[in-house]
């Protein structure tokens, strides 16, 4: 396989991190229309069907669960449903009820410091390295900067800083994400996207009538930051993703997470007229330093 990046791949690279750069945008605009659960179960099963008629178009069938190995890679679909959509989806709808889109955009930076110390216990050859171990307490300084230390402090009230913490919490959801997609059997890549998808729909669904009913329909603008929602980053990006960890491997993928956090701050600040705290900057040159350092070459087991 040729792991050259090549033009075209650093294209949809950087189309991938204006994509979910957006997406908090998007959030907090579909927030003026939608309930938080009810943005999560919509964008969710707006790319389950989207993922469906991909496979559908390509001629690849879901996993099958008759034999064990297919019934291992639906536990799997499973908790990526529920880890890697599900849950972080709500938490980062109703967090940013509370904080600015470019505040959760920039907590998507600890992903891969959370990564780190998941991988070196859970997935087997990756050790924590010296440069590793530096660059998360680098990016973990980082992380007590952007949440501030009153979050620990609150007694219950204070709902920023609460919805700090979801945000963040948000970010370890999808580190364990990522981790049980690592230790998945061997499987067509959009296949299993769609499994998990549609696994995190029959989760949220059910949960989000049952907690916020029936949406009314709302106006024009949340109803397409929806739509964009289901569309672009739970089902197209799905699609980028597997291309470019095909064509030039998983590490060169990994960068786009330096791009999200900027483009999150970028769209709040120019688009949504967001105030973002000064610590915000701080907290995002710490953690983005924190993944740079972590990208050693010859990593040193420790």
């Amino acid at each position: 396989m040729n792991n050259s990046p090549g033009a075209a791949n650093w294209a949809k690279l950087l189309l991938l991190g204006v994509i979910w750069g957006a997406s908090f945008m998007a959030v907090s605009l579909a927030l003026r229309g939608f309930p938080p659960m009810t943005i999560a179960a919509l964008r969710i099963t707006i790319g389950a069907l989207c993922l469906l008629g991909v496979l559908h178009a390509m001629g690849i069938a879901l996993p099958t669960l008759r034999s064990r190995e297919g019934r291992l890679i639906w536990a799997c679909a499973l908790g990526m449903g529920f880890f890697s959509n599900a849950l972080p989806f709500s938490l980062l709808s109703w967090g940013q009820t509370h904080v600015a889109s470019g505040f959760a955009g920039v907590c998507m930076a600890v992903v891969p410091l959370f990564v780190l110390p998941l991988a070196h216990l859970l997935v087997p050859g990756e050790a924590m390295t010296l440069r590793r171990t530096i660059s998360f307490f680098v990016g973990f300084s980082g992380v007590v900067v952007l949440i501030g230390l009153d979050a620990f402090r609150t007694a219950g009230s204070d709902f920023e800083s609460l919805a700090r913490l979801a945000c963040l919490g948000a970010s370890l959801c999808y580190a364990l994400g990522s981790i049980i997609t690592r230790l998945c059997p061997q499987v067509n890549m959009l296949a299993l996207s769609a499994a998990a998808l549609l696994c995190g729909a029959g989760m949220m669904v059910p949960a989000a009538l049952w907690a916020e009913g029936v949406p009314t329909l709302p106006e024009t603008l949340p109803l397409a930051a929806v739509i964009y929602l289901g569309l672009l980053p739970t089902a197209l990006a799905q699609v980028l993703l597997v291309q470019v960890a095909r064509s030039a491997g998983p590490a060169f993928l990994s960068t786009v997470n330096y791009q999200v956090p900027v483009w999150s701050v970028i769209f709040g600040a120019l688009l949504l007229g967001e105030a973002l705290p000064p610590q915000l900057f701080v907290a995002m040159t710490l953690i983005l330093g924190g993944l740079v350092l972590s990208r050693s070459r010859r990593p040193r087991p420790i």
